[in-house]
């Protein structure tokens, strides 16, 4: 047997390996290293044998002891839907104002609301409720079609131009592109609206706007701007404004019209979680 080689420089036996130049040398990895890593096959070779891991052409190894991740989510939500029966029947069979006025109905319609807003309402009405530019803020006062418990499920359940038989709607005309107004009337009428809600603007474009609105909005958004519930056509002269405050924003309402939409959810969520969304909506601070 051949004497080992030591190199010079860091005193530690080589392997008798040397490539251009450089000589390999043998530093064994430490023994708790290789221990821990021989732990780890054995480890991994009876997690393979115990617990479902090797997929198969039409399914998998379920593994000795047969545990499904999938099973016991159901299981926990089967488990979950039996503790929460008796408060979902409860406001399956209340109306809205007992579900205010019974503590315990109430706390969980908020939470569970809360929970469907978060999941079907958030992504146009934003988490906090309180929308963006064609998408209303359920925060404020301000309520095209009525913030009542009543109005607010009517709304959640058949939508607004949804095209659901019960659905409600009301459409802002395009003046101008219908050419019911000309540009200029649209232009005058708008300074008009905007001087309802304290923008100052032309006098005189205000005084012909006045006329223009007598002739052409009044009839629904009611004398001074106060706007109609029950047509859905908003206060504006309450400096809330559902696509922008800005006169090129305002202008172009009068101009091309507004005609958003809401889903109708009945049908789509349980009549016990449009309730609950009721409820909750109502709670956010804009209810009336």
């Amino acid at each position: 047997m051949g004497q080992a080689e030591i190199d010079d420089h860091s005193g530690t036996e080589t392997t008798g390996h040397e490539w251009d130049g450089i000589k390999e040398l043998n530093n064994p990895l430490p023994r708790w290293w290789l221990w821990t890593f021989y732990i780890s096959i054995v480890w991994a070779i009876g997690y393979w044998i115990v617990m479902p891991a090797w997929p198969l052409i039409s399914g998998y190894t379920t593994g000795v002891i047969g545990y499904s991740s999938r099973a016991t989510v159901v299981e926990r939500i089967e488990e979950a839907r039996a503790a929460q029966s008796k408060f979902v029947q409860g406001i399956a069979a209340a109306s809205l104002e007992e579900i205010r006025k019974d503590p315990e109905l109430l706390d969980f319609a908020l939470a569970g609301g809360r929970s469907a807003f978060s999941v079907n309402c958030s992504q146009c009405h934003g988490r906090g409720a309180a929308g963006s530019p064609g998408y209303a803020n359920l925060n404020d006062d301000a309520w095209l079609w009525g913030g009542s418990l009543d109005a607010i499920s009517r709304t959640i359940q058949y939508g607004i131009r949804s095209g659901h038989d019960e659905t409600r709607f009301g459409d802002m005309p395009a003046f101008v592109t219908d050419e019911t107004l000309t540009r200029a009337q649209a232009g005058d009428v708008t300074d008009y609206v905007l001087s309802l809600s304290g923008t100052a603007g032309d006098a005189g474009a205000v005084a012909r706007g006045a006329e223009v609105f007598a002739e052409n909005c009044v009839d629904c958004h009611q004398p001074g701007g106060t706007g109609n519930p029950e047509l859905g056509a908003p206060n504006i002269a309450d400096s809330i404004w559902l696509y922008g405050g800005e006169r090129a924003t305002v202008l172009e309402s009068v101009a091309k019209g507004r005609a958003g939409n809401m889903p109708a959810w009945t049908g789509r969520l349980a009549p016990a979680t449009i309730k609950q969304l009721a409820v909750y909506v109502h709670s956010l601070g804009g209810g009336q």
